[in-house]
């Protein structure tokens, strides 16, 4: 059964200077889920991922792959109320 979710979550290693946002745009848009991609100065990325529960949860799996060149050491997921505010999925600017 597919139900529609979001979910934010924030990503910790070596996933900046990687093309990690790049490859996290390309397989949200595989995967069929809206949102965006960002990174923070802390060093780590943040995401938020709208979509079917199913596609999601591949978008999460995929989080620990990252891009070839990324090593991912954390995957922090937190569940926010679904607003299907999203058209596609973006790059957002580094905050």
């Amino acid at each position: 059964m597919n139900f529609l979710v979001r979910k934010r979550v924030y990503i910790s290693g070596k996933v900046q200077g990687v093309y990690f946002r790049v490859y996290t745009r390309d397989a949200a848009v595989k995967f069929g889920v809206t949102g965006w991609v960002r990174n923070l100065k802390d060093g780590r990325v943040e995401a938020v991922f709208e979509g079917e529960n199913g596609a999601v949860e591949q978008m999460l799996r995929w989080c620990w792959e990252g891009s070839p060149s990324s090593r991912v050491e954390k995957v922090e997921v937190f569940d926010e109320p679904y607003r299907g505010e999203f058209q596609n999925f973006t790059i957002a600017p580094t905050v």
